[in-house]
């Protein structure tokens, strides 16, 4: 029978542990434990149990006892420690075991105290069973000193009632005491589990130690069993490819981008393929196992503990797993090593040095990414990242192109462009009203001619192809991603992936055990009624109130921003057209604009971080009960405040600036004198492009690029110093002089998961995608930065941070559905771009319908409306003009009535023509697009037809292969059973009765193949 450990109580929970009884129970536990788990060498005669026991023992006594490996191996003395190190830093001290896993903590060792008035007392081993008061209690007694029989000397009021041994603890000595307590059960229970375990001796007085875990065959065996993990069975199947033209065509592709492919190992024959099946224990037979240290990788070792760690309890049902204890500061870190160092001098390989080389570094920014090799070192989610990473900045390249085609059209068209021209024409004498009161003299067009020829490189007739192209490339990303994630499922055995139960979060256990332990006091009758019991929408109330409350703030603060930028851009426009030096009363627009558009950028970049940072508080007081349900919700809201955040700016000048002004004689005043802004005489398209390419350009080189590089290294810096600072400066004979694996892996940053990569990818996918009418160039900087990102995104995964837990992930969850949702929104603000914002519509209607002879020519005239001065409010007009005192008209651009027709200033029939047209426009383009998009869709498939064809064969593959295993062994067995009646034939009747019945007792306990091997899958 089983012996389990005892329970030992928490420091905080208890003001006096009894040590006497708990020393006694710990050593008859460990006893029997040892006697099943430990290997101890004969010379040695006792067990140093200070550790486990929770027992202080001074330096003196802890020399004469080995140190503390819990489980199967036992480090020698403290001397030989060094020469008993794994010369990899992957194994245990053995060099036989690998380590699995690492769990790190910070102890700090109790130094003794002493009465006051009284010298030091020599330190003996005599007294193992010492009663500690934990909570900082003290007892009543005496003040003469005794001494016990072990030369310890106490003070009488440190007895307690029974002549037990009470010392006082401070609250930072109990809290050590509870952690180390909750290690210890914590190990015990991995123990019991069938891990192995190897610690490292607590030598110094505070520290860092490891504890290193190992999963023998059993365990990986009955978790992978447990876990229905795929593996790969003796049979290998052939993979039909696709014939005809296809085929020709993806040989000669590949011929063409050999040398761009990375220079990692690859299959032998990749037109065969193992048949995987869910790994039994009782069909063993059915796979390849030649080596059971080789047979599970790296990764799927680290998965298989992590996933122990994660459901392994202390304290009853107080804490569920290793998520908990980090939590609580018991450990500090818990994490896969990396393979070996990815740079050195030695020639060994392993797959994280191959990773460096071929696919971490920036001077193979040229070759494909090594999918196969990230997934198997890294796992499926991040594989199905860098693939979907992958994809993408490939589907930049062709938008990238045509973006370049569109640009350069305009730049070939732009002499050619009557509207700008008739604008730069100075015999054109296009008298225009004054920009602001007062101050502001008239003005000839002309003056604008530099900004009219710069509109027409983004607002040409090839912007509305571009437009609907991109709408359409957008939906083929998609659709080719759907294939291509199908693709990778089916080779990476993800077909038929069930969704696993999650483990509960160490915030959701907290709160339900404060409910609980509430409830308990309230209702004691009714305790065993909270055994299922969880949190109701009632108890996260106050979260989701927050949750609401909060955002709307937040994005009112956004908008306020927002304005604030819009006000700088009155109040700075004003005041330098006050100004008495003729060039900056000219370059007053270029200067507002410049100016505004980086205080933009700064603060979108300070909001997105403190939105990231709000939106991870907001989804923790929410206190969902699973991580998955914790990433998406987090997701969502850092996504729905950083996309108000990135794009309300450029919102705002697409489709607001300019359309609330007014007119002469009527303007629009945001405060008492301030006008409202008006776009450019060109259109406030070429504003937008600009708006557009500063964010764009800042937040990939600023945000995505420099705080990637920066932040991790200052991090790791002040980590390094925290470390230094804490730790005493002393010796420690028992490690080694070079660092091992898990001391390297430490000091590398956490991994925090995949949304910070995805989020600036999906930020990145809208500005292309958007308002990419009014910048054709926005892919090309996106392929540019993509082109960095993937290597700097490798190289942070392969060298910057700790190594990931692999999940099994068989698509990219809620992202997928955000970048539909983006690509559907597209189609709709790219109409309104095209409609409302650029002059794409008033050509179309003044070239078929007002012009007279079919041309543009006229058209400037045409949208520019009549004043008459003397209309001006008192106190508006000019002062110190420099124009003729006799002008009669000035001129604005709006469709408005002159001031001789009866319905003087209103509203044109062209006006609400030209508006018919621009509603009608966005109603045509948004459903052609969409139909195209739909026609896209359906014309190609979601799963490859290849690919469904294999699954299609392995099913029918693995049918056959598990009859033909039945068959065989059904032939074994009837042979068995011939041969046994042959040979028992000419025997008596009663050595026949002895002999089965000998033979059926002997197949039952050897288990052969009537008993156990016969058990197969219904097929």
């Amino acid at each position: 029978m089983e012996t389990h450990p005892p329970d030992f109580p928490l420091a905080s929970s208890y003001p006096t542990l009894n040590r006497q009884k708990t020393s006694k129970s710990a050593r008859d536990y460990f006893s029997t434990y040892n006697s099943k788990y430990l290997t101890v060498p004969q010379n040695r005669t006792s067990l140093h149990n200070s550790r486990i026991n929770g027992a202080f023992e001074p330096p003196s006594c802890i020399e004469s006892f080995s140190s503390s490996i819990i489980n199967n191996y036992l480090d020698g003395t403290q001397e030989g420690a060094v020469d008993k190190a794994s010369p990899s830093g992957m194994h245990f001290r053995d060099s036989k075991r690998k380590v699995d896993y690492v769990l790190a903590y910070h102890y700090r060792k109790r130094l003794p105290r002493h009465p006051p008035g009284v010298g030091s007392p020599e330190p003996t081993c005599g007294s193992a069973s010492l009663d500690w008061v934990s909570n900082g209690g003290t007892g009543k007694g005496h003040g003469e000193p005794q001494q016990q029989d072990g030369g310890q000397h106490v003070l009488p009021e440190q007895l307690g009632p029974l002549g037990v041994e009470v010392i006082q603890l401070s609250p930072q000595d109990a809290l050590e005491e509870e952690k180390q307590l909750q290690r210890e059960e914590y190990e015990r229970n991995l123990v019991e589990a069938g891990l192995e375990i190897e610690k490292d001796p607590e030598n110094k007085s505070q520290g860092l130690s490891f504890v290193r875990i190992h999963a023998p065959w059993q365990v990986l065996s009955r978790e992978a069993e447990l876990h229905k993990i795929k593996m790969p069975t003796k049979k290998m199947y052939e993979i039909t490819e696709e014939g005809g033209v296809l085929k020709t065509l993806n040989e000669i592709w590949c011929k063409l981008t050999e040398p761009l492919q990375p220079q990692v190992p690859q299959q032998e024959n990749t037109k065969m393929k193992s048949l995987s099946y869910p790994f039994s224990r009782e069909k063993l037979y059915l796979y390849n196992v030649k080596d059971k240290d080789t047979f599970f990788d790296n990764a799927t070792r680290s998965r298989i503990v992590h996933e122990i760690l994660k459901r392994t309890p202390t304290k009853a049902r107080n804490s569920m797993g290793i998520n908990t204890l980090i939590a609580n500061n018991v450990y500090d870190a818990a994490y896969p090593l990396h393979d070996g160092e990815y740079e050195g001098q030695n020639d060994d390989m392993n797959e994280r040095k191959l990773l460096y080389r071929e696919w971490a570094r920036y001077g193979v920014f040229y070759k494909f990414q090594p999918i196969h090799l990230i997934r198997k070192y890294f796992g499926e989610k991040i594989g199905l990242y860098f693939a979907w990473l992958g994809l993408y900045t490939e589907f930049l390249i062709p938008s990238s192109v045509v973006g370049i085609i569109v640009f350069l059209y305009g730049c070939i068209t732009i002499e050619s462009d009557i509207p700008s021209k008739e604008m730069c024409d100075q015999r054109n004498a296009f008298t225009m009203c004054p920009l602001c009161d007062k101050f502001c003299d008239y003005w000839n067009l002309s003056s604008a001619c530099a900004t009219a020829r710069a509109s027409h490189l983004f607002d040409n007739p090839a912007t509305v192809f571009f437009s609907i192209f991109m709408a359409l490339w957008a939906t083929m990303f998609l659709e080719q991603w759907k294939r291509l994630q199908m693709r990778l499922s089916y080779f990476w055995d993800l077909t038929g992936l069930e969704e696993e139960e999650e483990h509960p979060r160490p915030e959701y256990e907290t709160k339900l055990l404060q409910k609980k332990l509430k409830n308990k006091n309230t209702r004691a009758e009714n305790s065993h009624e909270d055994e299922n019991e969880k949190l109701t929408w009632s108890d996260r109330m106050p979260g989701y109130a927050a949750n609401f409350g909060l955002i709307l703030f937040m994005i009112m603060l956004t908008f306020s921003a927002v304005f604030g930028v819009i006000v700088y851009r009155i109040i700075t426009a004003a005041a330098l057209s006050f100004s008495t030096n003729g060039t900056t009363r000219s370059n007053v627009r270029v200067t507002v604009t410049a100016t505004a558009v980086i205080i933009n950028l700064v603060v979108i970049l300070i909001l997105d971080e403190i939105y990231g940072a709000v939106a991870k508080w907001l989804t923790e007081i929410e206190i969902p009960k699973t991580e998955k349900t914790f990433e998406e919700r987090l997701i969502l809201k850092a996504f729905l405040l950083k996309f108000v955040n990135s794009y309300a700016p450029i919102f705002y000048v697409a489709f607001f600036k300019g359309r609330f002004v007014g007119r002469p004689g009527h303007y629009v005043y945001v405060f008492d004198g301030y006008r409202m802004e008006e776009c450019a005489p060109g259109g406030c398209l070429m504003e937008l492009c600009i708006q557009l390419s500063i964010i764009m350009l800042g937040k990939q080189l600023i945000q995505n690029n420099l705080f990637e590089i920066a932040i991790p290294k200052l991090k790791k810096f002040f980590r390094k110093l925290k470390d230094e600072r804490t730790e005493p400066k002393e010796m420690d004979i028992s490690q080694s002089k070079d660092p091992q694996q898990w001391d390297l892996d430490y000091i590398l940053e956490p991994f925090t998961g995949l949304t910070p990569e995805y989020m600036e990818m999906i930020i990145q996918f809208g500005f292309v995608t958007l308002f990419v009418a009014s910048f054709p160039l926005a892919p090309l900087f996106a392929l540019l930065n993509n082109i960095i990102e993937v290597r700097l995104d490798a190289k942070k995964f392969v060298t910057e941070l700790r190594r990931p837990d692999t999940v099994r992930e068989k698509d990219i969850g809620i992202w997928y559905n955000i970048l539909s949702g983006i690509g559907k929104l597209s189609v709709i603000i790219n109409a309104f771009v095209i409609a409302v914002t650029s002059d794409f519509i008033p050509r179309l209607m003044y070239q078929y319908a007002y012009s007279q002879n079919g041309t543009m020519h006229g058209f400037i005239n045409h949208t520019l409306s009549y004043f008459n001065v003397s209309h001006l409010k008192a106190g508006t007009q000019p002062e110190n003009s420099l124009f003729a005192q006799d002008i009669l008209f000035c001129r604005f651009k709006d469709y408005r009535e002159p001031p001789w027709s009866p319905n003087q200033y209103e509203f044109s029939k062209q006006y609400w023509a030209v508006l018919s047209a621009r509603l009608a426009f966005v109603i045509l383009f948004q459903n052609l697009v969409m139909f195209l998009s739909v026609l896209v869709d359906w014309m190609i498939p979601d799963i490859p037809k290849d690919i469904s064809e294999q699954i299609k064969k392995e099913k029918s593959v693995l049918v056959d292969f598990f009859l033909k295993e039945e068959h065989e062994k059904l032939k074994l067995i009837e042979s068995f059973i011939a041969r046994d009646k042959g040979k028992h034939k000419s025997g008596t009747k009663g050595e026949r009765i002895r002999a089965a019945s000998f033979c059926q007792f002997n197949r039952s306990q050897k288990g052969s193949f009537t008993s156990s091997r016969s058990q197969h899958t219904e097929v």
